[in-house]
């Protein structure tokens, strides 16, 4: 017992962390104990002012942080300059997350061809089923509808996901990473299955979601097992103080390429992207936006620290794959993107091709492959978490949102601001210059040819220049194509999500324009605490 270590807790290292997790245990607090009328104004105040203050938190902890950084909780936790950046991305993403997941306002907007309100009353979320235990469909479901229920626990549910997400990429040791995983992806497994349209489809979401995330999660925990087995430790710095006095351990390898196999199903790169598809159609289009920038934000990070803390001396072994797989998500993402006619299902594989490109800056192995990505990552989100909040303003006559691409015929002319801000997410995923998406690609590209990869390069250009077809096709669909018989109409959201909203866009052209302090702050933010 004189040799086990003593216990110390560095509050001040982890209050971002502390704060977040706090947040959502009153959250579920609340839930036992506000009443019904009061829960959802408080939940939307403490979420936003839990996750503001975390924020703020980690911007505290940057300023009085070494180079180097520092480990916290026995080595269990890094704080360092990269994970600091993704926390405050993250953090960031969720804020924009709660303003679209609370928004309640549902009347249609007045303009040319606006025939009629949009068939759904203001009450309750307006994305969120009111009764989820409900059969879809059910009379039980039909009154809690009408009687204003409000499914007030994804606000602490999300807070959930989100402090899981924060602690992902600051896991110094399998362990630690494998708990954040699952703390991050249980919350997500239950909001994919709580749309308030298309029920069946919502759930199906749900379980494919789940299955597949449990698969991964075995996968992950299985590479964790074989890594001990080959180097008798978890902790990531010792992992790869072994593996270079054993790189040819065939366990080790086989380990190695379990745990990269398990954070491909997180950033959905081919062939692992199955889920991704289904289950950003049938979730909550909020939810979607989130997940497809914030859970990509967690994995490519968690993904950042094995490869460069844990996994250098295998770096012959796990390029070859790396390759691989960058190039299959890429050239199989855009050429799927091509053929759909869904909305959603566009952008999902979209989010899908931009996994690909990111890996081209993981990859790179040196320390601009580093902060490229971590630039590519902050400006996707917001444009990610923008362009989703778009297609959740377009509503059929039913009040469901209105996903056949062709039935956005027209809207730009019909509601030229909103068709202006989607074309302006579009380009920007197109990688179009004075666009955050531009300067995106050209660093993580740059990175990769730095790094030996121009083979690599060349095809994630020829990728990016197919990929603007279909962005370019939804902004002549919407400005130059005729509006059907019977277009769908433009919700009227909340001041809040307007300020969301315009906030996304003013990113994204921001860092097309004046990109340099964000990229000087990632230059800062390339070397990982041991």
């Amino acid at each position: 017992m004189s040799g086990m270590p003593t216990p110390h807790v560095e509050y001040d290292l982890l209050l971002p962390l502390l704060i977040v997790f706090g947040t959502a245990v009153t959250g579920v607090l609340f839930e036992a104990f506000v009443a019904r009328r009061a829960r959802y104004l408080m939940q939307v105040l403490l979420a936003l002012g839990g996750l503001a203050a975390a924020f703020a938190a980690v911007v505290a902890v940057g300023r009085d942080l070494p180079a180097t950084g520092r480990l916290a909780v026995l080595g269990a936790v890094a704080v360092d300059r990269p994970v600091l950046v993704l926390q405050g991305t993250i953090l960031l993403v969720g804020i924009m997350a709660i303003v679209f997941i609370a928004e309640r306002n549902v009347g249609a907007a007045e303009g040319p061809g606006a025939a009629t309100a949009v068939a759904a009353a203001p009450r309750g979320l307006d994305s969120f089923t009111p009764q989820a235990s409900a059969v879809p469909g059910s009379v039980t479901e039909v009154e809690a509808a009408r009687s204003g229920v409000t499914q007030t626990e994804v606000f602490p549910l999300t807070v959930l996901a989100i402090g899981g997400m924060m602690v992902f990429p600051a896991a110094n040791d399998l362990v630690t990473m494998f708990v954040a995983l699952e703390v991050l992806s249980l919350p997500l497994y239950l909001l994919c299955g709580l749309a308030r349209y298309r029920r069946l489809l919502s759930q199906e979401a749900a379980l494919k979601y789940f299955l597949l995330g449990a698969f991964s999660s075995a996968l992950f925990l299985f590479g964790a097992a074989l890594i001990y087995g080959a180097t008798a430790t978890l902790a990531l710095p010792e992992i790869g103080d072994q593996l270079f006095a054993h790189s040819g351990d065939s366990l080790a390898l086989i380990g190695a390429a379990l745990l990269l196999v398990g954070l491909f199903f997180k950033v959905g790169a081919v062939p692992f992207h199955s889920w991704i598809p289904d289950v950003y159609v049938g979730a909550p289009t909020p939810i979607t936006g989130f997940m497809a920038a914030a859970t990509k934000v967690a994995a490519f990070g968690a993904m950042l620290r094995i490869i460069y803390v844990a996994l250098p001396a295998l770096h012959d072994q796990w390029r070859p794959l790396m390759w691989l797989v960058a190039v299959l998500t890429m050239v199989v993402a855009t050429i799927a993107a091509i053929t759909q006619s869904d909305i959603k299902r566009m952008l999902a594989y979209s989010s899908i091709a931009h996994a690909g490109f990111v890996l081209t800056g993981v990859l790179a192995a040196i320390p601009a492959g580093v902060s490229s990505t971590l630039f590519y990552l902050a400006a996707y989100s917001f444009s990610t978490v923008g362009a989703f909040a778009v297609v959740n303003l377009i509503r059929g006559s039913g009040g469901e949102e209105e996903l056949d691409m062709s039935r956005w015929a027209g809207l730009g002319q019909r509601y030229p601001v909103v068709g202006l801000l989607f074309s302006m997410f579009l380009l920007a995923f197109a990688g179009i210059p004075l666009t955050s998406g531009f300067v995106s690609k050209f660093a993580v590209f740059s990175a990769a040819a730095e790094g030996g990869a121009v083979p690599l390069v060349v095809v994630g250009v020829i990728a990016s220049g197919v990929a603007a077809y279909f962005y370019v096709r939804v902004i002549v669909l919407m400005f130059f194509t005729d509006s059907p018989a019977d277009p769908p109409q433009l919700v009227l959201p909340s001041v809040w999500s307007k300020a969301a909203i315009a906030l996304c866009a003013a990113v994204t052209i921001g860092l097309g324009v004046f990109p340099q302090p964000l990229l000087d702050l990632v230059d800062a933010a390339t070397a990982f605490a041991l």
